[in-house]
């Protein structure tokens, strides 16, 4: 893979890089996020959480179509965003009606956040074009980002003005916070 330093620490070199490694099996990856599950639900901040905002992933991103359904599961209202062609977010429920952001139900809420790659600070290399940054800048909940062992470096990552760090990393190895 690409380092995070020198002349190749580009987000796009980072990702190119990523996708060019095997692919792992869907069995493998089935068990892998599986984990990432089980770690979730011990999240203090999800036990504790009646909403769950959840940007669906990408690709080779951390799976968190499955965390929507486990979210569902336990009983959590689940809010996906719909992206307005000037970058506006709103999110919508199950029945299709847009999520009233009320201040202190948004601050109680887990926002899952997806990405291909991330770092120990809790920066990511993802596909979305900046739209989830634009968001989380603002958001005054908890984030959480889902992501196999793999998709995590030893290196912090290149970073622009507007990347905003996840509070949380849940992997299919261990839970932690992010150094800010």
């Amino acid at each position: 893979m690409a380092s995070s330093y020198g002349e190749d620490a580009s987000k796009q070199a980072l990702r190119s890089a990523y996708m060019e490694l095997p692919t792992l099996s869907p069995s493998h990856k089935a068990r892998l996020d599986g984990d990432i599950l089980l770690h979730l639900k011990m999240l203090k901040e999800y036990r504790s959480c009646d909403l769950v905002l959840a940007f669906p992933s990408q690709r080779e991103e951390g799976d968190t179509l499955g965390a929507i359904k486990q979210a569902r599961k336990d009983g959590k209202t689940v809010a996906v965003p719909t992206f307005d062609k000037d970058g506006t977010i709103t999110f919508a429920l199950d029945d299709g009606s847009t999520l009233a952001m009320d201040h202190d139900a948004i601050a109680a809420s887990v926002c899952l956040v997806p990405g291909l790659i991330f770092d120990a600070e809790g920066y990511r290399v993802a596909y979305n074009a900046g739209y989830i940054d634009n968001f989380l800048n603002t958001y005054p909940g908890c984030k959480v980002a889902l992501a196999r062992t793999v998709q995590i470096s030893s290196n912090p990552l290149p970073r622009d003005a507007h990347d905003v760090a996840v509070d949380v990393l849940v992997s299919d190895g261990a839970v932690w916070r992010c150094r800010k």
